[in-house]
């Protein structure tokens, strides 16, 4: 068959097209495998050290102005102002810098996200369907997402990382962010269950995404408690199959239940054994919430908390904290004042409700997590206050307050050393341990500035 110079043409343009994607695609993966999270392995070095000379804030006790923290086999052996130092220790001369507990983020998808808005594989964050209790962050957490680097090089050394989306929307982890493994990262590897709360919305329709119709509030509510009641269902059946295993565990001539992976993993959660972790905002939704938990007698956390300091009666009855997740976001009614979410916690602080304050990010500015607490501090929290609510509150909440969120004899060795206040912005992390583990304060924003500072 005889080709025309035509034909010629196109066949010799496909090939440089070709070409070129083949050279675009090579310098792709030239920068990938620059990029390919070895610098996130990078977990540092164990031993015994010693920090001396430095004001200590041990968040639940007195600070000691000039004191030693001694780490050894990963936990915290001795704090004091007098202290015997062991002999193959470390030294970490402290003078003119503070030693603080590491702190906690307990709402973020850290691990879970990577690029959220242009690379869809780097996403794993929520499941399709409305009911995934048994989707869990733990198994879906990336040890090398450069968000870990980023974020703890800013003293954040522990966080609860949880899936979003639908009715139920899975099980969160708590993680500490040093670890080439899940197993290695997990602190509480299936910590509580996220739902989120059916709540009143007449903004867009149902489903209907932006541009849709707005609905009437009485057809709002209505499909409020629809789901209300489809989210009770749901607990009825797994109690049901709870009692139907027991039943066949102690008499193997009744019929096997059916598995059902689903509700298998929730019941831990409707009997109270572990925490449930309702996403709610408005008070009528939080109120909601207490409700619920009344009913149904769980043990119950609010994430999010916009409005909960109005349902500090009902929080407080049931006791149920609130993970606090606004500080940085912006009042939603017209009239509310410029600071109506900054003083939030103190107003929950004051009312009694036990609460921490968390960022709520997907990862890439969990890093801003002490200048959320500082803010709440500059409207109505003590300084005290504010650094606890974000180490020995979350820390309470989570469960984990026998290991982290103080500087005690005893507990895990999360240690951040800084030149100063840890919730100011001009602060400088200056060392840094993880499970007593001396971690070097590289991330992919300080390869960046040592590339580009000397540039003219």
């Amino acid at each position: 068959m005889k080709i025309t110079n035509y034909e010629l043409r196109i066949a010799k343009s496909v090939s440089r097209i070709g070409a070129a994607l083949l050279v675009c695609g090579l310098a792709f993966l030239n920068v990938w495998a620059q990029n390919d999270g070895s610098q996130q392995n990078q977990t540092g070095k164990a031993g015994t050290f010693a920090i001396t000379n430095a004001r200590i804030v041990t968040v639940s006790g007195a600070t000691i102005e000039n004191g030693t923290v001694v780490i050894q086999n990963g936990k915290i052996a001795a704090v004091g102002a007098s202290v015997t130092i062991p002999a193959n220790a470390e030294r970490i001369d402290g003078k003119g810098l503070s030693v603080f507990p590491g702190m906690i983020d307990a709402s973020t998808n850290l691990g879970l996200a990577e690029i959220s808005g242009g690379v869809p594989a780097s996403v794993d964050v929520a499941e399709t369907g409305s009911m995934n209790a048994n989707a869990k962050a733990y198994t879906a957490v990336n040890p090398h997402s450069s968000h870990v680097n980023v974020t703890r090089v800013n003293g954040i050394t522990t966080v609860l990382s949880m899936p979003v989306g639908g009715l139920i929307s899975g099980q969160a982890t708590v993680i500490n962010l040093n670890g080439s493994t899940q197993s290695e990262m997990g602190v509480v590897p299936n910590f509580g269950l996220v739902i989120n709360f059916p709540r009143i919305s007449t903004f867009g329709g149902f489903g209907g995404g932006f541009g849709a119709p707005p609905v009437e509030f009485g057809e709002a509510v209505k499909r409020r408690d629809t789901q209300i009641e489809e989210l009770k269902k749901i607990f009825k059946d797994t109690e049901n199959y709870a009692r139907a295993k027991e039943a066949y565990a102690k008499d193997k001539t009744l019929p096997y239940p059916a598995t059902n992976l689903r509700l298998e993993a929730m019941i831990p959660y409707i009997r109270g054994e572990r925490p449930i972790l309702f996403t709610a905002e408005r008070e009528r939704d939080i109120r909601g919430v207490v409700k619920f938990v009344e009913e149904t007698r769980v043990k119950g956390v609010i994430v999010g908390g916009q409005e909960a300091w109005k349902v500090a009666d009902g929080l407080k009855k049931n006791n149920i904290p609130v993970i606090y997740t606004n500080i940085y976001n912006l009042p939603v009614r017209d009239d509310d004042a410029y600071d109506f979410l900054f003083e939030a916690p103190s107003k929950l602080q004051q009312a009694g409700v036990r609460f921490a304050i968390s960022t709520g990010n997907d990862g890439a500015e969990v890093r801003d997590l002490p200048y959320h607490a500082g803010l709440a501090g500059a409207y109505g929290l003590s300084k005290e206050e504010a650094l606890k609510s974000v180490t020995l509150y979350p820390a309470q909440i989570l469960g984990i307050a026998n290991q982290f969120g103080s500087i005690e004899t005893g507990k895990t060795a999360n240690i951040v050393v800084a030149d100063g206040d840890i919730l100011e912005p001009r602060t400088n992390i200056k060392y840094l341990f993880i499970n007593g583990r001396m971690l070097p304060l590289t991330s992919r924003h300080t390869e960046l500035y040592e590339s580009f500072k000397d540039r003219k």
